[in-house]
Formats: C-alpha cells, sequence, structure tokens
C-alpha cells in the first residue's frame, strides 16, 4: 500500500477546471430514485465488495441509486480540490487519512462532528480519527487503516532459540544475537522516517507541534532526541544504508537474499519477499514493533483512508447514510478479511485474527499515529528534513545540531501559505 504511506505529495492546483457533472443533471435517476456517486481509491476494495455494497444498500435504500467509482492516486490531489470546489460533487470521496486537513482548509468538506457517537467514534483507531478531526471538528470518517510491522525469519529465530521481542530492550538484545555469521540482525535503511516517527512517539515527542497559530518542528526536543537515538542503536545491528530509504535499494528484495533477520514493514511485502525467493515460504513470521513495555506495543504511524462528505453535495442524507454504512461493523469486517487491512474500530481487530500478518498490523494499530496535522504538512514531506536529520545522526553529526537544521525547514514549510 505505498500510496497510503506517501498520501499528500502532489502540489495543491491553485486553478482547476470545473469537473463534469458527477451524477445527473437534477440529481435524480430512475423513478425519482436519487443518485448517490461515492468515489473509492484504486486497490482499497475487490470488484465483489462494491458490486454487493451497492446492491445492498439500494436494497436498504430504495431511495438512492448508487454509483462506486474507482480513482487513480495519480493525480488525485488535484481531482479531489476541483471536486470540492465544484457546484456537483461526488457525494462521497476516500482520502487519505493524513491529507483530511489539507482538504478541509479549503471549507469544501462537511462538518461531521455530530454524527461521531453515532459512528461509535469513541471505538475508532487514533491513527485514523486523529488526522480526521481539525481544529476540534470532525470532517474525516474512519475508513480503513494498515501499518508496519516486524516480519521476521522464523528459522534464524529458532536456531538462536529467540521468540518475538515484547519489549524495545528484548528486541535490541534479540537483534544483536542474530547480528552475527554474515546474517544482519535487522535490514533498517538509514532514512526510513516513518519508522523514526513511532521512536519519536513512543517516547512522548512528536515531529513538529502548534504553537499558538504557528507550527514548529519538534526534532530538537529531548523526547525525539531520545527517540532518534533507539533509531541509530536498532540500525547500527544491520548493514543498511545511512543515506537511502526503502526504495533505493528494494527492501523486500535485500530481505529476499536470505541474510536478513528482520524488516520492518507492512505485513504484504511478505509476499514481494517470497516471490523473489520461493525458498523463504513457510519461514516468515510478524510481530508488532515493540514498544518500551510489554503492556503496549510500539507506536507505528497509521497509513489507510478516511471518508469525506463534501458540503456541495446536495444529498448529505444519502452521503450520510453511505459513510454509516461503509464504516459499520459488517462491511468493515467484510474489507478487513477480503483485503487484509485494519478495521477503523479497535473493538473489530479480532476480525483478522485468522491472518498472522493482518493480526500483528491491528495489534500495533491500537497504538497508532499520524503526521502533523497541517494542512501545510504535504510541502515538508517534499523537502523531507527528516531523512536528512536521520543521516545525519547516523553519520556521526551532533544530533541537536542536525535537528535544528530539520526544524527549521519544517517550521518554516509549516508557517508558509500554500
Amino acid at each position: 500500500m505505498p500510496h497510503r504511506f506517501a498520501a499528500g505529495l502532489f502540489a495543491l492546483a491553485l486553478t482547476l477546471p470545473v469537473l463534469a457533472a458527477c451524477g445527473s443533471d437534477d440529481g435524480s435517476g430512475d423513478g425519482g430514485r436519487q443518485d448517490l456517486t461515492v468515489w473509492l481509491m484504486k486497490d482499497t476494495a475487490t470488484d465483489d465488495f462494491v458490486e454487493n455494497f451497492e446492491a445492498e444498500f439500494e436494497r436498504d435504500h430504495p431511495e438512492y441509486t448508487l454509483n462506486v467509482q474507482i480513482q487513480e492516486w495519480d493525480g488525485i490531489t488535484e481531482k479531489v480540490t476541483g471536486a470540492l470546489a465544484s457546484t456537483d460533487p461526488p457525494d462521497v470521496i476516500e482520502v487519505g487519512n493524513t491529507q483530511v486537513a489539507q482538504y478541509a482548509a479549503s471549507g469544501g468538506v462537511t462538518d461531521l462532528s455530530d454524527r461521531v457517537g453515532d459512528l461509535n467514534g469513541a471505538d475508532w483507531l487514533p491513527g485514523l480519527a486523529e488526522p480526521g478531526a481539525v481544529d476540534g471538528k470532525q470532517f474525516g470518517i474512519p475508513f480503513y487503516a494498515a501499518n508496519r510491522v516486524v516480519i521476521y525469519r522464523t528459522d534464524l529465530f529458532a536456531a538462536k532459540g529467540i521468540t518475538p521481542p515484547a519489549t524495545r530492550a528484548e528486541w535490541l538484545t534479540a537483534t544483536a544475537a542474530l547480528n552475527q555469521g554474515g546474517t544482519q540482525g535487522i535490514y533498517l535503511p538509514g532514512q526510513n522516517w516513518y519508522v523514526l516517527a513511532g521512536f519519536v512517539w513512543d517516547e512522548g515527542g512528536d515531529l513538529a507541534v502548534r504553537d499558538g497559530e504557528s507550527w514548529k518542528g519538534a526534532l530538537g526536543t529531548p523526547e525525539a532526541l531520545a527517540g532518534a537515538d533507539f533509531y541509530r542503536r536498532i540500525q547500527a545491528l544491520g548493514n543498511g544504508p545511512k543515506d537511502s530509504d526503502e526504495a533505493k535499494p528494494q527492501q523486500t528484495d535485500v530481505f529476499a537474499q536470505g541474510n536478513v533477520a528482520q524488516l520492518i514493514a507492512v505485513p504484504g511485502a511478505a509476499k514481494l519477499v517470497t516471490a523473489a525467493n520461493p525458498d523463504l515460504e513457510g519461514k516468515l513470521g510478524f510481530f508488532p514493533i515493540p514498544g518500551k513495555s510489554a503492556a503496549e506495543p510500539g507506536a507505528v504511524f497509521t497509513g489507510g483512508s478516511d471518508l469525506i462528505i463534501p458540503v456541495a453535495s446536495a444529498r448529505q442524507d444519502g452521503a450520510y447514510a453511505v459513510v454509516k454504512a461503509l464504516t459499520g461493523e459488517k462491511w468493515q469486517v467484510e474489507l478487513a478479511t477480503t483485503m487484509n487491512y485494519v478495521p477503523n474500530r479497535t473493538s473489530l481487530a479480532d476480525a483478522v485474527d485468522d491472518d498472522p500478518g493482518a493480526a500483528a498490523m491491528a495489534a500495533g494499530a491500537a497504538n497508532g499515529h499520524a503526521t502533523p496535522n497541517s494542512p501545510n504538512w504535504t510541502a515538508v514531506e517534499a523537502r523531507n528534513p527528516i531523512k536528512e536529520f536521520l543521516t545525519k545522526v547516523l553519520t556521526g553529526a551532533d544530533p541537536r545540531t542536525a535537528a535544528a537544521d530539520a526544524d527549521a525547514v519544517i517550521t518554516s514549510a509549516l508557517n508558509t501559505a500554500s
């Protein structure tokens, strides 16, 4: 699901052509039924899921005709921005969870704060709910999640008599024991800033924080520096490059070579590994990224999607009915088990218990977070001084000086009008 973790890297268009009408000219379908248009993203759901949902929704809501349209991630930021500015937008739009603040800033997204209770909001995953809320108002409704776990070689662990660790201290000890005899204890590239974010959150810090009406970078705080130090310690127990991310080289290709004991990735990466090296079939397991204590897994970046309703939709009640159905228990369980996602509610985590990778992901999702909830966060990712900060820390630079440099870039980006 790389698009979820890289969401928001497209520039916000200042002017866009008016989109063609998404429904019929008068918003009504055959026999006086109203047309409802829903945008879901490519690979969010199977064709069967979409067809079954459309059929059941129309059966339960005979006053509507539902039309689910699948969208490509490439160019979606500009397309959604144009839709929110149009007079006839789709009625429901799936968006990346970290993009909600950006879209809400346009004023074109419906405030659903009064619906949170009806949607069981107290049970939502924090990594989906928090970015969906902007300035105390709930614009994005959690849809589904995915996050990183540790993928490990069960045979290498067994040979050393090691079981999956439950704490950071145990993890360091186990990884050090595995890091010998030509085997890397872990492959962790030096610029995997999503992993760093989890370590920072574990320490009680963040990448950036609100400062009154402004934002400021927070890598120089004691909490963030402690998170970076743990990154340095675990990264040193392997031969990952210090100046590149997980795509250069592709970390699954490195893992597939057969001399790496652990990898931090979404569970689906295991399929890429075994496709590249069939000899590893049946030798891969999963566990949540360990936390500072066994009582709670390590914090993770939550990728995934929220659902929004455009203000300009003339069918607000119908749009809400779609959102309520898609985020309700039946379709959440169906989506999670079909696509190996994490459901939007913590109480539904056991729906994926039969899938070891998804189960590990769901356990970690309970301590999920999202990037700082600023509409300008995409500008930070475009430059990404956090990657530069990590490389400096790993190559011996003074962490405080490196953090100050990165914080200056973050602060400027977050406080510059789009």
